[in-house]
């Protein structure tokens, strides 16, 4: 009886053992893939997260040029000849504008960017050609980018000379 009730203990304590392997084995792998789904998950909500305040903050730009139509930011050629008054405004557009496209290129934009960051960039980088084929924000630039994020300084010139290069209507010159 006691031989018995002996097999049975080591029996259950084998069993325990495999068990505990089996969760070592298979559990712990499980376990890590489970916290490494979660985490891409969350920062792609992250990055979905920062994209729609952006997006909202350029909005709220737009609501700007448009509470000041006579400027004529929204047409491709800038207004014939601006008031000593309309220029500060427009400057001062602009200024607000090169701020939201370098805050989006510095949270966003980065060399070897995934799928995902790459098509979130990809709206910013079309609004910054936008703007950068108009003669006027072109012209202000220069005043505008200094001291600002040298790369992204470096990136609006790159698209300055796209810009000049490609002609007015996105056509090579």
């Amino acid at each position: 009886m006691n031989v018995g009730v002996r097999a049975r203990t080591v029996s259950v304590r084998e069993t325990w053992e495999l068990i505990s392997y089996v969760v070592t084995v298979v559990g712990l792998p499980f376990a890590i893939l489970v916290f490494l789904w979660e985490q891409r998950r969350q920062r792609q909500a992250e990055e979905g997260e920062l994209h729609q305040r952006l997006a909202e903050t350029y909005a709220d730009f737009l609501k700007l040029v448009l509470a000041n139509a006579d400027l004529n930011l929204l047409r491709r050629q800038p207004a014939a000849a601006l008031t000593d008054e309309q220029q500060e405004r427009r400057h001062a557009l602009f200024g607000i504008l090169i701020s939201i496209f370098e805050r989006a290129y510095v949270m966003v934009y980065e060399e070897g960017m995934s799928r995902q960051r790459r098509r979130l960039w990809q709206t910013w980088d079309d609004y910054i050609q936008e703007w950068c084929a108009r003669d006027d924000f072109r012209a202000a630039l220069p005043e505008l980018l200094r001291g600002e994020d040298p790369a992204f300084a470096d990136y609006m010139r790159r698209q300055v000379a796209t810009a000049i290069s490609t002609g007015p209507h996105g056509a090579a010159a």
